[in-house]
């Protein structure tokens, strides 16, 4: 009883632990760690993309929590508020997908340069 007391003092946040599953959108299988319950939803995404680079998988994600949405089954299609703590919700899966708005960018450059050889094309043959 007294070595676990001493252990739970030594924790940061004094919460419960709790062994979270991180399903990453293109990845092979899910993340699988232990957090502290009252952890912030932006601090366990950033754990999760450090724990998936460390172990190079692929595809390759980057390190910006502020890039992904974490999503839990109960919530649906709506994602976690960044600051929230990641035991209120009640549940030990999740699913962590990039946002969107890259994806929007990255189209948005492609199509400038898919107008722009279609207007080099149309001068090229005249």
């Amino acid at each position: 009883m007294l070595f676990k007391q001493k252990k739970d003092q030594g924790r940061r946040g004094g919460g419960k632990r709790i062994l979270i599953t991180i399903t990453v959108v293109g990845s092979a299988g899910p993340l699988r760690f232990v957090v502290d319950e009252t952890e912030v939803v932006a601090a366990v995404i950033e754990t999760a993309l450090k724990s998936y680079a460390r172990e190079g998988r692929l595809p390759v994600l980057g390190t910006k929590f502020s890039d992904f949405f974490l999503y839990s089954p109960i919530a649906g299609a709506e994602a976690l508020n960044p600051w929230e703590m990641i035991g209120s919700f009640g549940v030990r899966n999740f699913m962590l997908c990039k946002k969107a708005r890259r994806q929007v960018e990255i189209t948005r450059k492609n199509s400038g340069s898919w107008r722009s050889w279609f207007h080099k094309s149309l001068l090229n043959s005249n």
